[in-house]
């Protein structure tokens, strides 16, 4: 029997590029992922030599404004699973951008299920939204249910309800299985700069190596935050279109520790050596005009049909994260400019 083939998008990111790593190691399905012909192949160097002899794992370009490149890719690669997680996934960068943030996440969630509905009809779709669809919960609705109101509280927020309501409408009206997730915060190596836990270790990271003052810029602390592990969620989307994958069906997915982002900042500071040094800096810039500040999520419904649980701890994410930006920082070093 021929291996299963699984369709990436947005395989260079830090969920994607982890997801292919999971993949390669507990699988023995083909991959093939789509890409950007300028996005940077560094989260997938471990993978380098296995894409340039074509074994298991290939690249194909395309870009989600595109129909016909994405319609291409999915007919080229015949799926059996279908993982969309490529977007413009930064919220604060979606204020200063909402066209292009809901161009590219709408529309092009839209293009992906368009050509899966053609070329692959019955692949199982994993169709990536967010937490942020539910945007400013009140305290009285925490944790949060997959039924909770949609309040969004940026234009990639919005983009994202849009993404997760197109997930359910081809399930419903063209009998795709798709599955729909709102993964809450889900952090770890790999994760972009413009994420608050990741630029805090970022800039501790070259603080410690003495390329920027001993300041770390912050935006709003006071957000609660459930913190995942990236590889506990690969695992868990693994687990969403192998278990009995029911077409339709949206879920909360997240971790089980609960933080303020101060707290996650204080949890980094004190694995560095130059903690004491180290101040601590408001920068307005950072701040978003309305912050979705209350985010835990209820995952009863998508542990209790996979029997998925977080396995990494808090403590490890962090100090795995922070290793990460000392690594990419040695590697680098004055090339990186702070954010």
């Amino acid at each position: 029997m021929a291996a299963k083939t699984a369709f990436i998008t947005g395989i260079t990111g830090m969920v994607g590029s982890h997801l292919a790593d999971y993949l390669i190691a507990k699988t023995d399905w083909e991959i093939v992922g789509l890409c950007r012909w300028r996005s940077p192949l560094d989260n997938l160097r471990a993978h380098i030599p296995r894409i340039n002899r074509g074994e298991r794992i290939r690249l194909v370009y395309g870009d989600l404004r595109d129909e016909l490149s994405i319609g291409e890719a999915v007919r080229h690669a015949a799926p059996d699973y279908v993982f969309h997680l490529a977007a413009q996934s930064f919220p604060r960068t979606s204020f200063d951008a909402p066209l292009d943030t809901l161009e590219t996440n709408v529309q092009g969630t839209a293009r992906v299920l368009d050509a899966v509905k053609r070329w692959a009809p019955r692949a199982v779709v994993h169709v990536c939204s967010s937490s942020e669809v539910f945007g400013r919960v009140p305290k009285e609705k925490i944790p949060i249910g997959e039924e909770c109101t949609f309040h969004p509280a940026s234009p990639y927020a919005i983009s994202k309800v849009g993404t997760d309501l197109l997930g359910r409408f081809y399930a419903e009206a063209y009998g795709m299985t798709v599955l729909t997730t709102r993964m809450f915060t889900h952090t770890g190596p790999r994760r972009g700069d413009v994420f608050a836990e990741s630029t805090f270790a970022k800039q501790i990271a070259m603080i410690e190596a003495e390329l920027i003052p001993p300041v770390v810029k912050v935006g709003n602390l006071d957000s609660l935050r459930t913190v995942a592990d990236v590889r506990d969620a690969v695992r868990a989307y693994h687990m969403l279109v192998t278990v009995k994958p029911v077409a339709g069906a949206y879920y909360n997915i997240g971790g089980t520790h609960s933080c303020t982002v101060g707290e996650i900042l204080d949890a980094l500071l004190a694995l560095s050596p130059r903690k004491d040094a180290i101040r601590v800096e408001i920068d307005p810039a950072r701040l978003r005009p309305i912050d979705a500040d209350l985010q835990v999520p209820d995952t009863s419904k998508f542990t209790a049909h996979t029997g998925w649980r977080p396995e990494i701890p808090f403590a490890e994410t962090m100090r795995d994260l922070l290793a990460y930006w000392r690594e990419e920082v040695a590697r680098k070093g004055a090339a990186f400019l702070t954010r």
